[in-house]
């Protein structure tokens, strides 16, 4: 089994951008909750421990959140309706064994402290999950404030009093204590603008240290990712799951180590996390796109390579990625790459792309019949968009890359 040399706080903070384009035009939201939540931990002497637990919790509390619909039911400072993204984001992460403490602080961080001051829950999760609810609703404030003045320092002090006011019902008495000392200064609330820009990030991600993962580790948290992505769209449920098991299957027909097999994986469970920025309506949108909206959807290959290529040690994985929507005769994007720019491993994630999505069904079209799968691959290559070799390959091959495509759908 393939390991890889990562930084895994890098990994955490880099897809976590994913999560921040939910909300389409207020990023950031998941660094912003971390900064707030890490700032009070500090000033309350958690350990180190504790804080990075806290920090890594924060910046994936809502990763149960795919659709722009409930992104802005949570911008209602209330909460209301916010529907059961606690409970989404809390399995996926009780499944991946790096990340499986972290899923109370995401079950509960929506929970107010009179609630859960009772639960039997170690304080250290209690605690951490409140503050993450404190952090969480903080930036929603701030946000609103944003909508009426640009400048975040005219709503401060409406903030404080707000916060202040849920004391002993929403949140712990000490955290507002806390949060209301750290939140005098002007500085803070200038950090918290910037944070995906600042040194603090990097401070984060520097603190811990490269180490081994293996392949298996490593796949169950880019798997946390791929159901974030797939679950936007009740048309896309396992796509990319199926990419990646095609793709790895193509790559191993064609002769590739383990190791680029491994990557091929991973890339077909990264491959769309742009789309996480495109709003439901257009991805769900039963007819033509407009212009306008196919250059959103266009732009999220691009997106999904400005995540990814922030990740020290995942540079094929981000090329790959990103061009999957590339053609070999260049007529592609976002990059109009054509067959000197695009390797093996980028053309087998293209066809795995087109395979898979053809098995299933779309919001402007159903799914396609195994024979006119074949069908649409061939007249793809003949017009020299895909790679002969790997739609020949196919073709020898068809029964199993079908099999392989879409067993979870045949399974569920």
């Amino acid at each position: 089994m393939s390991k890889f040399s990562l930084n895994l706080h890098e990994v955490i903070f880099s897809l976590s951008d994913a999560l921040d384009l939910v909300g389409v035009d207020q990023i950031y939201h998941g660094k912003r909750v971390a900064y707030i939540a890490a700032e009070c931990g500090k000033a309350l002497n958690l350990d180190n421990d504790r804080l990075d637990d806290l920090f890594l919790a924060a910046i994936l509390h809502d990763c149960g959140v795919s659709n722009t619909a409930i992104h802005t039911r949570l911008t209602n400072f209330e909460g209301k309706n916010i529907g059961n993204h606690c409970d989404k984001g809390a399995d996926l992460l009780q499944k991946r064994p790096l990340l499986a403490n972290l899923s109370d602080y995401i079950l509960y961080h929506h929970t107010p402290w009179t609630e859960l001051m009772g639960l039997d829950l170690s304080e250290a999760v209690k605690f951490g999950a409140n503050c993450i609810y404190m952090a969480d609703r903080i930036d929603i404030l701030a946000l609103n404030g944003l909508d009426s003045d640009p400048d975040i320092l005219a709503s401060r002090e409406q903030i404080r009093k707000t916060i202040k006011a849920k004391a002993g019902r929403w949140f712990h008495y000490d955290l507002v204590d806390v949060f209301l000392n750290i939140s005098a200064s002007e500085a803070f609330w200038f950090s918290m603008q910037q944070v995906q820009n600042s040194g603090y990030a990097s401070s984060w991600i520097q603190h811990n240290s490269v180490q081994e993962i293996s392949f298996q580790d490593l796949k169950d948290i880019m798997l946390i990712f791929s159901h974030i992505v797939d679950a936007k769209s009740r048309y896309t449920a396992h796509h990319s799951e199926g990419v990646a098991n095609l793709s790895r299957y193509l790559g191993e027909l064609c002769n590739l180590s383990e190791y680029q097999c491994d990557k091929l994986e991973l890339t077909g469970l990264l491959h769309d996390l742009g789309k996480l920025r495109v709003a439901d309506k257009i991805l769900d949108k039963p007819g033509k796109l407009t212009r306008a909206e196919y250059f959103i959807v266009q732009r999220h290959s691009f997106d999904t390579y400005d995540i990814l290529k922030n990740i020290t040690g995942f540079e094929d994985i981000a090329q790959w990625a990103a061009q999957h929507h590339e053609r070999v005769d260049g007529s592609g994007y976002p990059y109009h790459n054509n067959s000197q720019d695009l390797s093996i491993e980028a053309r087998i994630i293209a066809v795995a792309d087109i395979f898979q999505a053809l098995t299933q069904k779309r919001p402007y079209r159903d799914r396609f019949a195994p024979e006119n799968i074949l069908q649409e691959l061939n007249k793809q290559s003949r017009a020299g968009l895909l790679d002969k070799g790997l739609v020949s390959m196919i073709e020898s091959h068809f029964s199993e890359c079908l099999q392989v495509a879409q067993w979870i759908d045949e399974a569920t």
